[in-house]
């Protein structure tokens, strides 16, 4: 009986102090326990998603929580209110995370602040993982390595020279990395949160894993190896015509830091003799955990958002001139902005056939035309059309004559539909606002939204200043 009480005792214990702050976890528990509560929150989700909001709710919906991306400050009254409720039902789930992996990461020797990858968009499935497979810190200050692990095959293969083995994890990397982008792109037909969030937060891990793999390397040695493998990607995709410099160039900024996260997490996994013992399982992760959530996330909803780009500018002309000058106007001179003079579409001229909603509008682009058949037709105040046809939105600055990268062939930037509105002034002015529409099938949508939002204002802006020259010289003729 006293036997029974304490082996009691001692179990409650252990779980007291793995879930104080300050205490550990080791992996098989934190394993079991984010996996049940994992499926205990999912079908609580799915549970009051149905009985309350009458709404279908699946696992992607943790990433596109319906099922289609929106801007938080245009929400219907009725999502805002869905939103809040399985937001408030997760605060309980995701204290309890946040102790477990901290919990895990104390185990493990590894920097509390690297439970900020708890909250990284798809990449924090990668870190839980790798949590549930590092070996815990030995007891004592040891810091002796598994002998096992000098005859591993790594071991033998990983070459143990510092250059030596940054070329390996550049080499290797970089083919990780083309392989997940063509997987994604001509596999998946997918420009998602897999490709442009997963995949580079594993491609700096991974170098790491490989660069570190016999003894511990430097901080930005391990950054220096991660960046590097990047680039070779990128290279690597323009030498293959798979992509162009503009795009790979727009793709840095959002890849690079992330890369760099993942090199942070693969420093300290390599720094610490003990974990370099988990690099093996860590790599085989890294390596099924990319194409099988790309796999995963080609499965799920992602209606992209319908966006809004508006420009004002006043003319010192009046509307009826405007008018004049909106509905059709002459060539363009030559761009100055720089998204044009590196191949993104700009507008070169327009002409209108008929007259009012039986009319139909044509741009001229520099990469071909727009149909533009018009919906709201008010002389001097609105014009208004649909977009049935577009040429490519850019020509890519490659090697090649010409590519066919499938976002543009597949016009993943799809234009909707246009507006103009010109509204009198005092002193014979007139106020033109222009309003497209325009949907973007790449994700993460509020990064994408960025790019696509400058280049739209800059193409309102170019063709306004247009008619505003055009206006201004016929209302100033006009009054001679």
């Amino acid at each position: 009986m006293n036997s029974y009480s304490e082996r009691k005792n001692t179990v409650a214990e252990n779980l007291i102090r793995n879930w104080k702050w300050i205490g550990k976890i080791d992996r098989g528990q934190y394993l079991l326990i984010g996996v049940i509560g994992s499926a205990i929150k999912h079908n609580l989700d799915r549970l009051v998603a149905w009985l309350g909001f009458h709404r279908q709710w699946s696992v992607f919906n943790y990433w596109i929580p319906l099922n289609r991306a929106v801007r938080i400050n245009s929400l219907p009254h009725a999502d805002a209110v869905f939103l809040l409720t399985m937001l408030a039902l997760s605060l309980p789930f995701i204290i309890v995370g946040v102790v477990l992996t901290l919990g895990r990461l104390r185990s493990t020797g590894l920097p509390h602040w690297l439970v900020l990858a708890f909250f990284l968009p798809y990449a924090n499935l990668a870190f839980f993982l790798l949590l549930s497979v590092l070996p815990a810190k030995p007891e004592g200050n040891s810091l002796a390595e598994p002998s096992s692990r000098g005859s591993a095959f790594l071991g033998r293969v990983v070459p143990e020279s510092t250059g030596g083995s940054a070329a390996m994890a550049v080499g290797l990397t970089a083919l990780f990395g083309i392989g997940g982008t063509v997987l994604s792109v001509e596999v998946f037909s997918r420009y998602g949160w897999g490709l442009f969030v997963a995949l580079p937060f594993c491609l700096g891990l991974f170098a790491v894993l490989i660069y570190g793999y016999h003894r511990p390397r430097g901080f930005w040695s391990c950054v220096g190896v991660a960046c590097l493998s990047v680039g070779f990607v990128a290279l690597g995709l323009l030498a293959l015509a798979f992509e162009g410099l503009f795009c790979i160039v727009m793709a840095a900024p959002i890849a690079l830091p992330l890369a760099i996260m993942g090199a942070t997490v693969g420093y300290y996994l390599q720094k610490r003799a003990w974990l370099r013992s988990g690099a093996p399982a860590s790599l085989l992760i890294v390596f099924l955990f990319v194409p099988l959530l790309m796999g995963a996330e080609s499965r799920g909803p992602q209606e992209p958002p319908l966006n809004q780009v508006s420009t004002k500018l006043v003319i010192n002309a009046p509307p009826e001139i405007v008018w004049q000058e909106l509905i059709a106007f002459p060539k363009l001179p030559q761009p100055h902005e720089w998204p044009f003079r590196l191949g993104v579409a700009y507008p070169i001229a327009a002409t209108v056939v008929g007259q009012g909603v039986a009319a139909q509008r044509e741009c001229q682009f520099s990469t071909g035309e727009f149909v533009e058949p018009i919906e709201a037709w008010q002389v001097a105040r609105r014009l208004k059309f649909r977009i049935t046809s577009e040429p490519l939105l850019m020509k890519e600055w490659t090697p090649y004559h010409e590519i066919h990268p499938k976002h543009l062939e597949g016009h993943f930037f799809q234009p909707v539909e246009a507006e103009f509105v010109l509204t009198p002034l005092p002193n014979g002015r007139t106020l033109l606002e222009g309003s497209s529409w325009y949907r973007n099938k790449m994700w993460p949508t509020a990064y994408w939204e960025l790019w696509s939002d400058a280049i739209v204002h800059n193409i309102h802006v170019r063709v306004f200043e247009h008619i505003k020259e055009l206006a201004e010289a016929r209302a100033a003729q006009s009054q001679r």
